[in-house]
């Protein structure tokens, strides 16, 4: 049964996630208002960037990078600046 959720990233209503992915606070609110589709392009941009700044998850300051990257994205819709990388152009 899947579960609808009204997503900040895409501004209308989703398929929601199956299950909270992220601990903590953030970790509900995610949960709670972000969609499938907007949890995807986050993992998509989170894999960008843990490649292009050679970012160690073992590293507290690098962890914290990436939870304010993700952050701004998927609840201000700013994309992360990736070195490098050009968005293919729609």
């Amino acid at each position: 049964m899947s579960r609808t959720v009204f997503c900040a990233h895409l501004k209308q209503d989703a398929e929601g996630l199956d299950f909270q992915l992220y601990p903590g606070e953030l970790g509900k609110r995610i949960f709670d208002n972000i969609s499938k589709e907007a949890w995807a392009a986050w993992q998509k941009k989170q894999t960008m960037l843990i490649n292009e700044k050679k970012l160690n998850m073992m590293d507290p300051e690098h962890r914290k990078f990436l939870e304010g990257a993700m952050t701004d994205f998927l609840f201000e819709g700013k994309d992360p600046q990736i070195e490098g990388y050009t968005p293919p152009k729609a």
